[in-house]
């Protein structure tokens, strides 16, 4: 069995692809299920959020599988599969768990070292958990992930700045502004991201605090961690004068900002700067916002240049995590390779042991005056050339498991002997410590 990985990354689209292709995290049950309804593919999950969209299947055809993942893709999303497909990247084998082990681990995010994919991964693990898309290789897979997140965390310092999204937000603001200790913060949104940068604003001491959110308790409950005002969501443009920097993250499914929407906001303004940080996925913000006069909008893409300069401080410490993830490949693959080659030696040498029996006990049958002593050598003689015989594929199968190479060999055993590949406990294939 392989696992496979198909995705887009902010390495390989803009945000205009993304956000199409992105997946509501309140809706994970219909495009799950229909992901594991596809041919061949077994187990899947799938993770969504403003920087990457990747799905992650087991499947014994990897070839068709990857093809099947981005047809399921395009076709989801009404997305035409020719334009789409020069934007995805697909891997297996030791190259998919590389890269999930390094996408946990946070080093292959745009803020190297950010602690928010994680807990998305997470999340999304949980929604293929509850809606049984997962099974014992991903489940197995994914904890192992979380682990190797975890050790990167504990051996190195590659988290140790505060290096973020939204840091680098607040980077920007500083470089437009210069002084941030005049300025008032409204942050559209209540979740994980408007929070931390709400932390970062207030350490860059700026002097008002506004949030807004549709639902106005948790508008509440955020402006008063920070000693802010919340604003009601519909009150919004009535207030958005008084705000000199915006962050939106919210999780509309269309803009919620457009450009006629700030005229009578900036005549009210007397035409003072307006800095809009749109940080959503799909985006809050209409792009043409950036064509009004006094108004500066950003998006997630256009912070890499800050999120580069203030992650020079972390490449010795991202060294130091890929050769933790290197570490970790191998035991993962060793344990993958087990499920395969395991129950195959198991199923092989049940059918030869089958076969040996039977035309021994034919043998006996037909030979009444063998002696007991006669019958146990007899007996020995089978299982000694059974066990000749049986030698070399069974070497030959784990040495292919250790390199995790291994379904040519177990398709082709399979099929020549016609084995049947009952499961076979945990305990056989050997556990991986957490």
């Amino acid at each position: 069995m392989n696992i496979v990985v198909v995705g887009l990354s902010h390495k390989t689209a803009a945000v205009e692809i993304r956000e199409k292709i992105a997946f509501s995290p309140t809706q994970m049950e219909k495009p799950l299920d229909m992901l594991v309804a596809l041919d061949g593919i077994t187990e899947g999950v799938i993770v969504s959020t403003c920087n990457r969209v990747e799905v992650y299947v087991t499947t014994r055809d990897i070839a068709g599988g990857i093809a099947r993942v981005k047809r399921f893709l395009a076709d989801y999303h009404d997305f035409p599969l020719d334009t789409l497909d020069h934007h995805l990247y697909s891997l297996h084998g030791e190259d998919a768990i590389r890269h999930v082990f390094r996408v946990a681990s946070s080093l292959d995010s745009m803020v190297v070292g950010e602690p928010q994919i994680l807990g998305q991964i997470k999340t999304s693990y949980g929604y293929a958990a509850e809606y049984r898309s997962s099974g014992i290789i991903l489940n197995r897979f994914l904890h192992k992930a979380f682990s190797v997140a975890k050790r990167v965390r504990t051996e190195t310092k590659i988290a140790s700045s505060a290096v973020s999204v939204a840091f680098a937000a607040v980077e920007l603001a500083r470089k437009i502004f210069s002084d941030l200790g005049d300025k008032t913060v409204m942050l559209i949104g209540a979740g994980e991201m408007c929070e931390l940068a709400a932390k970062h604003f207030l350490n860059n001491g700026v002097r008002g605090l506004m949030v807004t959110n549709r639902t106005f308790e948790r508008a509440e409950k955020l402006a008063e961690e920070f000693d802010g005002k919340a604003v009601r969501f519909d009150e919004l443009f009535e207030q958005l004068h008084k705000a000199d920097i915006i962050l939106s993250s919210t999780g509309a499914p269309h803009t919620i900002i457009g450009a006629r929407d700030l005229d009578e906001v900036m005549r009210r303004r007397r035409q003072k700067p307006m800095f809009f940080i749109d940080i959503a996925i799909p985006r809050d913000i209409d792009p043409a916002v950036n064509d009004v006069e006094n108004v500066y909008l950003y998006t997630v893409d256009d912070l890499q240049e800050v999120v580069s300069a203030n992650l020079q401080q972390r490449n010795e410490e991202a060294k130091k995590a890929e050769e933790i993830v290197n570490q970790e490949i191998g035991q993962f693959f060793k344990w993958l390779s087990s499920l395969e080659v395991t129950p195959t030696i198991v199923a092989l040498r049940s059918k030869f042991d089958e076969v040996r029996r039977a035309e021994l006990e034919k043998t006996l049958a037909n030979w009444k005056d063998i002696p007991p002593d006669g019958q146990k050598k007899l007996e020995a003689l089978t299982n000694a050339i059974m066990n000749k015989l049986l030698h070399p594929p069974t070497a030959l199968l784990k040495k292919a498991g250790q390199g995790g190479r291994t379904d040519l060999y177990v398709d082709a055993l399979r099929t020549i002997f016609e084995l049947e590949i009952g499961g076979v406990p945990n305990e056989e294939l050997g556990e991986l410590e957490e």
